[in-house]
């Protein structure tokens, strides 16, 4: 189907589900081998293996938001269940749960940049599929 500049406009569905979860695992979300990240954060240009352009993605500070709502979400039971079953010193308490707390967010926050990533892919956000 072309566009109104004549250009090619691929309109075939996307996986969501599938580039969810490659995006999970931090790969492309179109062909799923190739790296999704340079650095920690840094989405790449393109894949290296199948070359789709990933520039367009525009996910700003959605996964910082969503690591803070899980690691919020699943710490807060734990923290009242130990508080109250445990009776621990308060020192150790602080200590560990936020080692705990940094660790999940580290762990969480790159996965879900991927998962955003993939999400606007697949749904065509942002440029992501416009010209072929």
């Amino acid at each position: 189907m072309a566009t109104t500049d004549g250009h090619m406009c691929d309109t075939e569905r996307r996986p969501v589900g599938s580039a969810m979860l490659r995006g999970w695992r931090k790969k492309c979300p179109s062909c799923g081998a190739g790296p999704l990240l340079a650095d920690y954060l840094t989405v790449r240009d393109h894949c290296p293996v199948c070359m789709e352009e990933l520039h367009h993605h525009h996910s700003d500070d959605g996964p910082a938001y969503l690591t803070v709502l899980i690691v919020g979400a699943l710490v807060t039971p734990l923290l009242a269940w130990a508080v109250s079953a445990l009776d621990p010193d308060p020192l150790v308490v602080t200590s560990v749960f936020t080692v705990g707390c940094v660790a999940l967010a580290l762990y969480l926050l790159p996965r879900l940049k991927g998962v955003m990533v993939a999400l606007q892919w697949a749904k065509r956000m942002h440029g992501f599929g416009e010209h072929r």
